[in-house]
């Protein structure tokens, strides 16, 4: 039995209600739509937030402790899913992979859709079973019902593979992205109010109950800069020792060279430890990874090759194979590629001030750095006006790195003096592929 929906107090709806309206102004999308998108897991009212499509929208707690969400916000999500096309012929396979890395480990998100899908679909085998059991456990993402266009085909008679139209997966992973920005903007606040008002950790105290102070005190020990110390060292043989952790907080960040350090920094490529950073800069210069080849160009590449262009150039160069080679990880260089040397290619539109490139900026590749003869970098646009999904340029891993070693001789001289093809000799000979090279199969994503 539906719950009648009555606007509140500057129109808000309880969620039992915003549920109701959901399924109601989505009856004719394209893209199935189920209720408990507010009541049901993966939506976090108490978080702040329910994700309706590709749309954050923020739930409020009313004087009588219910939690209730605007009714115009609800609306607007629904006219935006219902604006979608969906093509049913145009599939992407979303599973099961195998090798594939886990998007977003360190990004604390409700949806993980992927993960999400995967685990109930191998739990329950299969779309048949899941929808059979869906009143049960109603378990929408984002507000839709994967389940009822999941498609299921089967390889070689035994391998079972799952498929989403292309339009779904976009919106999917527009949502994840949506929903990682609102959780670091959420965790930037807090570290805010938290620095504004600072608490004092109690000392320690001796029998005779005065305070002590001790060299492993964290009020009187400072951490110190970081000075290459760990150059050169593999990172497989040195997060095995005991004690590293602790090590690792004795320096301050080797970027921002403010904060504590937290993680140890390494090249996923090659192996070699760079340097310990603060979470803020680990995070800060990780790809945003939409699949294990594929990456959104985000805003935080502004950062890393125009505002502070040295100081990340000179970490990436902290691994001897970067240095050596006068390159980046591909999945950094094709983040270059696409953000530096592809920029005059992005269309544009009228603005208020101006005009602005349009879209988002994605770049995504084929092969492995292992096989750079075949390993080609495809830039595009999606969202575009234009054109949905609008392909800018196709460039080959060797030009990319080309290209890149120009820009880095005129933009970071120091960084480029330091580079050069006469280190090779303390190379790993097998250096570990970004992305390995597959068959046809691996390209489905595309």
């Amino acid at each position: 039995m539906s719950e009648r929906v009555v606007p509140g107090h500057h129109g808000l709806i309880s969620l039992g209600a915003a549920d109701a309206l959901w399924v109601e102004v989505t009856a004719g999308s394209a893209v199935p739509t189920a209720s408990g998108a507010f009541t049901r897991s993966p939506a976090g009212p108490r978080a702040g937030y329910v994700l309706l499509g590709d749309r954050a929208v923020a739930t409020v707690r009313a004087d009588s402790g219910q939690w209730t969400v605007p009714e115009a916000e609800v609306r607007r999500a629904a006219a935006e899913l219902s604006a979608i096309r969906v093509d049913r012929r145009d599939l992407v396979r979303i599973g099961p992979f195998r090798g594939t890395p886990g998007q977003g480990r360190d990004e604390e998100t409700a949806l993980r859709w992927r993960r999400r899908i995967e685990r109930e679909l191998t739990q329950r085998g299969g779309p048949e079973r899941t929808a059979g059991r869906a009143a049960d456990r109603p378990y929408p993402l984002a507000g839709i019902d994967w389940r009822r266009i999941l498609v299921e085909q089967t390889r070689d008679g035994t391998r079972r593979t799952w498929w989403l139209p292309r339009a779904v997966v976009r919106l999917l992973d527009a949502a994840e992205h949506t929903e990682t920005q609102w959780v670091r903007a959420a965790r930037t606040h807090r570290a805010g109010t938290a620095a504004a008002e600072p608490s004092r950790p109690p000392r320690a105290r001796d029998a005779g109950g005065r305070r002590t102070t001790g060299p492993e005190d964290p009020a009187t020990a400072s951490p110190r800069p970081y000075d290459k110390e760990l150059e050169g060292q593999l990172y497989a043989q040195l997060s095995r020792r005991p004690g590293t952790s602790r090590r690792v907080a004795g320096w301050t960040c080797a970027v921002c060279r403010t904060a504590p350090a937290t993680v140890l920094d390494h090249c996923h490529e090659h192996g070699y430890v760079r340097a310990p950073l603060c979470q803020s800069c680990n995070t800060q210069e990780r790809p945003d990874h939409l699949y294990s080849n594929d990456i959104r160009v985000a805003n935080h590449y502004t950062r890393l090759f125009h505002t502070d262009t040295h100081d990340w150039l000179r970490h990436w160069h902290r691994c001897p194979g970067c240095r050596a080679r006068t390159t980046l990880p591909l999945p950094h260089l094709a983040a270059w590629t696409a953000h530096i040397a592809c920029r005059s290619l992005r269309p544009t539109h009228r603005a208020p001030r101006g005009r602005k490139p349009c879209g988002v900026l994605r770049v995504s590749w084929t092969g492995s750095q292992n096989a750079p003869r075949s390993c080609l970098l495809t830039v595009a646009v999606d969202c575009c006006p234009s054109g949905e999904h609008r392909v800018l340029a196709r460039i080959p891993y060797r030009e990319a790195a080309e290209r890149f070693s120009v820009w880095l001789a005129e933009t970071a001289p120091a960084v480029a003096a330091a580079a050069g093809p006469d280190r090779l000799d303390d190379l790993p000979a097998q250096p570990r592929p970004v992305v390995a090279d597959t068959d046809s199969e691996g390209q489905a994503l595309f």
